[in-house]
């Protein structure tokens, strides 16, 4: 691994700092200067564009839907139907757009329609068992008596807060054109009321003050609604987007396993396979000299038995980042006991676990700490180090401390985000915390799963 201990402080330490002095700093208080903010006037366009096109959404909806249903009696139905839902799923990336634009929702898009084989029947069949055209049809549905109440709402707030908090501006229209003093605020028969003294008029403004500055987080909490319908309904159902992470990690294990298959022959070429040809050639020039010059013979012979030892050491360290033994035999606790003797600092290992986890998570967990050892002993220029492995209900946790110059990053391209795109392949977790200064705390999380019982 190649992560960079102490490496980029001023990016690692300052960058805290830079944020505060690149943030911008507003002199009014965010309850104060909300009605005026863009993000507001956005979020009101979009309640109001909603109610149009939410009945324009309904009335396609319920027509199309009730004209397919309707013949469904002959063999029209069908297509009419599926012509329906395939509109409902064109509104639905336009809605997509339109949040994405006004609320700054970006939601990807569902997944595309399973055609199997060409033809207008299989792409009626494909579209009628879409569970997104079915959640497209539901929105248009849902989206209108949303639409009505959060126009309704929204407006109301909208246009009662200005129009008070404006009042002492217009009031006098009243006495000069509608032949009273002011506003009526009561009426009967024999009592009115009108906002026409300064006190009701000023009373008046902070009212329509307070309802004005109200109003955007009424509009935002109706938008949040909406942001949920285009999320759930119109985005990527559950189901598809762990799909797609299955693949994605799929492609990260068949990465991962090219690559060390590489390794592994790229480390028997360069090292055990090169020192037994050299071992052979030198075996072949012992045999000639054996009868000429026993002596020189004798002393090829005890430098081959040299390269021997050495090659078998290569293969014993390649058998081993293969698949320890001892890992195989005497679990966790032991293997990582062996993994930290070799490391370049005392490490302390504690290992808490009531039973052995299943192989493949326990080879992941052997590796990770491994990889985390030998950054240490490579980049941290720690004095001391701790291991700690247990389990919590349905998860194998793994937390590696070192008392270095911290800094580390788990950055595209460093060697603890390769170990993190590992993890992530089967549901783990890698988490870093390494301040400029130290202590480097990294936690690995995994999935728990047992051995299967053999029959």
């Amino acid at each position: 691994m190649a992560t960079e201990y102490g490496q980029g402080y001023g990016l690692g330490g300052g960058s805290g700092l830079s944020a505060d002095t690149g943030a911008r700093r507003h002199r009014l208080p965010a309850g104060l200067r909300a009605p005026f903010e863009g993000r507001h006037w956005r979020e009101f366009a979009f309640v109001l564009l909603s109610l149009p096109i939410g009945i324009g959404l309904f009335t396609y909806a319920v027509t199309m839907m009730s004209l397919g249903a309707g013949l469904l009696v002959t063999f029209l139905g069908v297509p009419v139907l599926a012509a329906a839902l395939a509109g409902c799923r064109g509104i639905g990336a336009l809605e997509r757009a339109r949040a994405r634009g006004l609320l700054g929702l970006d939601v990807a898009a569902p997944e595309p329609l399973r055609v199997g084989k060409p033809g207008a029947m299989a792409w009626i069949g494909a579209v009628l068992k879409s569970g997104s055209s079915w959640r497209s049809l539901l929105y248009a549905l849902v989206q209108f008596p949303w639409s009505v109440f959060s126009f309704v709402v929204s407006v109301t707030f909208w246009s009662v807060g200005w129009t008070m908090l404006t009042y002492p501006v217009w009031f006098w229209v009243f006495p000069a054109y509608a032949g009273q003093d002011g506003l009526q605020l009561y009426g009967d028969g024999t009592h009115r009321i009108y906002l026409d003294n300064p006190f009701e008029i000023t009373v008046t403004a902070l009212v329509g003050l307070l309802v004005t500055l109200v109003t955007p987080w009424i509009v935002r909490a109706l938008t949040t609604v909406d942001r949920l319908l285009v999320h759930g309904l119109l985005g990527p159902s559950r189901l598809a987007t762990r799909v797609v992470e299955l693949e994605s990690d799929r492609g990260v294990v068949v990465d991962t396993a090219a690559a060390d298959l590489r390794r592994i022959e790229r480390d028997l070429h360069d090292g055990a396979q090169a020192r037994l040809v050299n071992l052979a050639m030198d075996l072949g020039l012992a045999k000639e000299k054996l009868r000429e010059d026993p002596q020189e013979a004798a002393r090829m012979v005890g430098e081959a038995h040299g390269e021997v030892k050495t090659a078998l050491q290569e293969l014993r360290d390649l058998a081993r980042g293969i698949h320890p033994a001892v890992l195989t035999d005497r679990g966790l606790d032991a293997a990582l006991s062996s993994v930290a003797s070799r490391c370049a600092v005392p490490v302390r290992v504690e290992v808490d676990l009531a039973e052995r986890p299943a192989s493949a998570i326990e080879g992941i967990a052997y590796f990770t700490v491994s990889e985390l050892l030998q950054n240490i002993s490579k980049h941290a220029r720690a004095t001391a180090a701790a291991v700690e492995v247990w389990r919590v209900e349905n998860r194998l946790m793994i937390q590696v401390v070192d008392n270095g110059v911290g800094g580390a990053r788990a950055s595209t391209g460093s060697g603890l985000a390769g170990l993190a795109e590992r993890l992530g392949a089967v549901d783990g977790i890698l988490v870093v915390d390494s301040p400029a200064g130290g202590p480097t705390r990294v936690t690995a999380e995994l999935p728990w799963r047992t051995e299967p019982v053999r029959r």
